[in-house]
């Protein structure tokens, strides 16, 4: 290898090195922010109306169902709560985080009516919200 092309090639992997070390740098300030009571992100949704029913399912692995809050206001059905880091992973050395973590707030108009919300349940990672219609 020429000596040209060995101070490319580590100049090239420092540069990677220092842009990945600006990624981590910028998500953990940006996990410090979350502290805030603001959401910082927002779950994917899907939603289902039958006859009897709107049914939500919220993808939201890794949260415990007890940090989630439902309410139905407006006319539309509010989904907030928190992901936070487990115990385990607080002390340990981060080499990837690519679920968002913090406060979370997703907001989603309903159909018309008027709605019951029931008992959610969690399945595979996604809560089940059911809303029944009154």
């Amino acid at each position: 290898m020429k000596d040209d092309d060995a101070r490319t090639w580590m100049w090239s992997d420092a540069v990677e090195v220092l842009s990945r070390a600006d990624r981590l740098h910028r998500q953990l300030f940006q996990l410090a922010a979350t502290h805030a009571r603001r959401p910082s992100w927002e779950p994917p949704v899907d939603l289902f109306e039958t006859e009897r029913e709107v049914l939500a399912l919220a993808a939201l692995p890794g949260v415990d169902p007890k940090d989630i809050a439902l309410r139905v206001e407006n006319g539309s059905l509010v989904i907030s709560g928190e992901r936070v880091l487990p115990p385990q992973a607080r002390a340990a050395a981060v080499h990837r985080l690519e679920l968002p973590q913090g406060r979370f707030e997703r907001v989603l108009p309903l159909p018309s009516g008027r709605y019951e919300v029931m008992a959610p349940a969690m399945l595979n990672g996604c809560l089940v919200i059911s809303l029944r219609k009154i």
